[in-house]
């Protein structure tokens, strides 16, 4: 056996990069070490809207009505940003829920392109899923502390002054605690701790919520969900006392002019607002642990984008009724905006309420994403792109702790540099990338493998899906003359995956092969040997 294999230009080479997984063996292969069937369809519904309602809706809609440092914003037509967004949604949605009930086991869109587009898409789009989870997950970590911090100070006279307003360096990553104390005009070397050289900044809040989540998951899925159920019902009860008690602060004359920055302000709130989408698609990576995925998982897709879409667009109208979003805009509406138009609208009542409902959101949405971003490496290292040692179940819960502690100790480590913003905005680039694999998916499946059995078909097909690689990609396509961080993020992450796959997958794949290929010869030369043994009656 080769212990190398160098990645030429050959014909095998080339085989070995479109090498297609059947569908038939990944079934198998997930029933041999199957996770446990636990997920109803009201627990999809739960988890599908506990994954898109928080952060997007309670901090990036300000920054999408408003405009950011890169980007410009809808105005009260927010309304429409968040009507394209879901729109572009409803096709990659119904896309997953095809594949999803064809192909019931972990891993989402990857298992789907490694059934059509071959060994190196799939890697690739595992790669980018990783971007979309691991990398929201840390941005949702980062938002949750904040939250957490304004949530304590409204406990100022009962709380120690320590605990209120601790050190920004035990709050905070390192680029954020500079910004903050360059603005108040202090100097951030004389503030923030040296070690060895180093500046020393560390988020405890968001690490604890980090390491709350992760043994709550390893717990089970069953349990998340049920938490995740309470979270929900919290923040959908905030979201609607907002809606109900904001509506009589509403001033038609905030809504005047309806699209301040025009068509663009529009597109460009459409691309940042579906960051407050994401999350839908996280229900196909649960499939696998499904009671009915044929039937249940197209109504928890569907159900749950429906859902979110009506609610956002409530709060949309409410909000940009509340607050005039062209001019000056103040900082704290950027950064907690539906907190932010109560307190001054002098319901400080209710802005305590929505804090509390954006801390159950900001939860759920941890609890989703990490639950997402394990399974799709769970899918990866069974396909032999990472090790093995990694699909080790917990003995008594029966959950994959390695992966999920390992997603955990890396989110951990982003918290201490990660931008929220860019996070965001790096997270719809891979959302979108991986819509546009799944409608692509779908239709060649249709193509190579027509007669498989589809319990949920896309209807209007091949309309539906090309309409959905159309919406997806001109918004990605249309951000990027704006946006310049992530918009050169995206492609360096790109090759470091690619390198990654033909430096370490490609070959530890042709090594796996090899191994496979010699077991099954030893155990077809056994069945051989057992047959010419003599009979002894």
């Amino acid at each position: 056996m080769k212990k190398t294999h160098r990645a030429d230009l050959s014909k095998k080479f080339l085989r070995d990069v479109i090498k297609r997984k059947n569908p038939d063996k990944m079934l198998e292969a997930a029933q041999e070490n199957s996770l446990d069937k636990t997920l109803g369809v009201l627990d999809l519904i739960i988890l599908g809207i506990g994954a898109i309602i928080g952060s997007g809706i309670f901090a990036i809609v300000g920054v999408a009505a408003a405009g950011g440092p890169e980007s410009i914003g809808a105005g009260p037509a927010l309304i429409i940003s968040m009507l394209i967004a879901a729109f572009a949604c409803v096709f990659s949605a119904l896309c997953y829920s095809e594949f999803a009930t064809m192909i019931p086991v972990a891993g989402g869109a990857y298992i789907y392109t490694f059934a059509t587009l071959g060994e190196f898409a799939a890697w690739m789009v595992g790669w980018i899923l990783m971007l979309e989870y691991a990398i929201g997950y840390i941005a949702v970590a980062c938002a949750w502390s904040n939250y957490f911090m304004q949530f304590l100070k409204g406990f100022g006279h009962f709380l120690p002054g320590w605990l209120i307003n601790p050190p920004i360096w035990l709050i905070n990553d390192y680029k954020t605690a500079t910004k903050i104390l360059t603005d108040s005009g202090a100097d951030p070397t004389s503030v923030i701790p040296m070690f060895h050289g180093i500046p020393f900044c560390i988020n405890i809040p968001a690490i604890l919520a980090i390491v709350a989540v992760t043994a709550i998951l390893i717990k089970g899925t069953k349990d998340s969900t049920k938490i995740a159920g309470v979270m929900v019902f919290v923040k959908l009860a905030v979201i609607a006392l907002f809606i109900l008690v904001g509506a009589f602060f509403v001033k038609p004359e905030n809504w005047v002019p309806f699209a301040p920055n025009g068509f663009n302000g529009i597109f460009m709130g459409a691309f940042i607002i579906f960051f407050a989408y994401i999350g839908f698609d996280a229900l196909a990576t649960t499939a696998e642990e499904c009671k009915n995925p044929q039937k249940d998982l197209p109504i928890g897709i569907i159900g749950s984008l429906v859902i979110t879409t009506v609610i956002y667009s409530l709060v949309a109208l409410v909000l940009t009724g509340m607050q005039a979003t062209s001019g000056n805009i103040p900082a704290d509406f950027l950064k907690a905006p539906m907190a932010y138009v109560m307190t001054v609208a002098g319901q400080d009542w209710a802005a305590g309420l929505i804090s509390i409902g954006s801390l159950a959101g900001l939860t759920s949405v941890l609890l989703v994403l990490q639950l997402a971003a394990t399974r799709i490496l769970y899918a990866m290292s069974r396909d032999n792109f990472l090790p093995r040692r990694l699909q080790k179940l917990h003995p008594k819960f029966h959950t994959p702790h390695v992966l999920t502690w390992t997603v955990g100790i890396v989110a951990i480590l982003g918290t201490l540099t990660l931008d929220l913003n860019v996070a965001a905005e790096l997270c719809n680039f891979g959302t979108f990338t991986s819509f546009i694999i799944v409608c692509v998916a779908v239709l060649i499946l249709r193509k190579t493998d027509p007669d498989r059995h589809r319990p949920f078909k896309v209807p209007f097909s091949p309309l539906f899906p090309i309409l959905g690689i159309i919406c997806c990609g001109g918004l990605m396509i249309y951000s990027m003359q704006f946006l310049t961080t992530s918009a050169l993020l995206f492609p360096l992450w790109i090759g470091i995956g690619a390198l990654i796959y033909f430096h370490y997958g490609y070959k530890k794949n042709r090594v796996w092969e090899v191994l496979e290929a010699r077991q099954k010869r030893q155990e077809k030369e056994k069945e051989i040997t057992y047959e010419q043994q003599p009979i002894i009656n």
